[in-house]
């Protein structure tokens, strides 16, 4: 199923956080401060709004966004406002 987010909106997928620490020590899911790291997927037709493209990592707002499951993925669409800043 190909999905294409309208106006300013922007499908991203989550990404995973390491919940290992270099010396070995698992953490929780719980116990974990996640920073909201997300690649995007694709853009809405907004160009004014929308200041990233496919393939761009992001991070967005904590609770930014509607949980959507693509094919049995989990994706989120984010409003172009709730994305702070582009990891280069």
């Amino acid at each position: 199923m190909k999905i294409r987010p309208l106006a300013d909106r922007v499908l991203a997928k989550s990404e995973k956080t390491e919940s290992k620490t270099a010396s070995g020590i698992i953490i929780p899911d719980t116990a974990q401060e996640k920073t909201q790291i997300a690649s995007v997927i694709a853009v809405g037709d907004d160009k004014e709004k929308i200041k990233v493209k496919a393939g761009d990592r992001v991070m967005y707002d904590k609770y930014a966004g509607t949980n959507v499951k693509i094919d049995g993925e989990d994706y989120l669409i984010l409003k172009a406002q709730d994305i702070i800043a582009v990891i280069e």
